[in-house]
């Protein structure tokens, strides 16, 4: 009879090599099935993880962009992580970074087309604000009604998508332009736009709000009482009820970091390299984002690192469909399998199968 048990103390080793192994074993699944669709996977594979950095040919466009989609993704997991570590599942953020973009877009469209220095700050503020509030329904319907706030979330997302396609249609529409939906190209008003701080380096106002981002969240998880808590109740639950912790208080307090987080993603994107608000203007960062979360181990410095491999994936899967003819959705399927081979090696990590003898009845 085969038992499934618990490691009384998991190995040390394991916790830091297994994101390290995952990668591995990532690339090798991913030749595999690279191969099964008839491309060559040592080519395959040097294209996405390789070319983007260290080709000539490539490399002065790809490294630029390594931060424009990178910063994202890290602004993204660290708001995650947080809730993660207390044990809040928030699986919506991609709603969440619909919501903070159509909030900043709509601060922009309002303005248009006066100058203004205030312009930009404002929009931040209301990207934030929009993420922020978007949040707040699955923390409300959880702490009052007890809702799961995974299956909240979630089908939150596809909410904000239908509110992302009415606006792009609608009320955002560009009025200049008759019967193309989308809004005005926010990169031509100057007021509203993000855009580089130092030409050709890919830096904008979003890297420098993830790299905060994470020195904020690092100061808090490990000097602040806040972060105390939080770890607390996600490790002892019952111990931090009966030391006074609020878990409704929690679960507000990491959805809605969360939130804002994302929803300055979402308006940084819109204002920058996105542009303009779009049908498609969803582009799954927030999924990805959970990926790069668990790869970084929920610690911020960790999570700087899986966001530019993570986002290292998407430059090389554009040159993958550019080059090799690849299909967009084989980067999802990578992208997929890092985070399964990362669950198994830590399944493997916590747990064991045991061999004992069936017992009589």
């Amino acid at each position: 009879m085969i038992r499934l048990e618990k490691r009384k103390e998991p190995s040390k080793f394991w916790r830091i090599a297994n994101p390290f192994l995952a990668v591995v074993l990532t690339m090798l699944a991913g030749g595999v099935m690279f191969a099964m669709l008839g491309k060559d996977p040592i080519v395959a594979i040097r294209l996405i993880f390789f070319d983007p950095i260290f080709s000539e040919t490539f490399g002065s466009y790809s490294r630029p962009q390594l931060l424009i989609k990178s910063a994202p993704l890290i602004l993204i997991a660290v708001g995650l992580a947080i809730g993660f570590k207390a044990n809040v599942w928030n699986i919506g953020a991609e709603g969440q970074y619909i919501i903070g973009a159509l909030f900043g877009a709509g601060v922009a469209l309002a303005f248009f087309p006066a100058p203004g220095a205030h312009i930009f700050p404002l929009m931040v503020l209301a990207g934030a604000l929009g993420g922020f509030l978007w949040a707040m329904i699955p923390a409300i319907l959880k702490t009052r009604f007890n809702t799961n706030e995974i299956l909240v979330s979630l089908l939150l997302v596809y909410v904000a998508e239908r509110i992302l396609a009415a606006m792009a249609l609608g009320l955002m529409r560009n009025p200049d332009i008759a019967g193309f939906p989308g809004s005005r190209d926010l990169r031509r008003y100057e007021a509203a736009h993000n855009a580089e701080l130092f030409a050709g380096t890919g830096i904008h106002w979003g890297v420098v709000a993830a790299l905060i981002a994470v020195i904020f969240a690092y100061a808090m998880m490990t000097r602040h009482m806040l972060g105390f808590h939080i770890q607390l109740a996600g490790q002892a639950p019952r111990a931090a009820r009966f030391g006074g912790v609020a878990p409704a208080r929690l679960v507000v307090i990491c959805l809605g970091i969360a939130g804002a987080l994302a929803g300055l993603a979402g308006m940084f994107e819109v204002s920058g390299p996105g542009g303009q608000v779009r049908i498609e203007f969803a582009s799954g960062y927030g999924f990805t984002a959970i990926i790069v979360a668990f790869l970084g181990r929920l610690n911020p410095f960790g999570i700087v690192l899986a966001g530019l491999l993570l986002g290292l994936t998407y430059i090389g899967g554009e040159l993958g469909q550019m080059m090799l003819q690849l299909p967009g959705a084989a980067i999802q399927v990578f992208q997929g399998m890092l985070l399964f081979f990362l669950l198994a090696l830590d399944f493997q990590t916590n747990y064991r199968l045991r061999l004992t003898k069936g017992v009589r009845a």
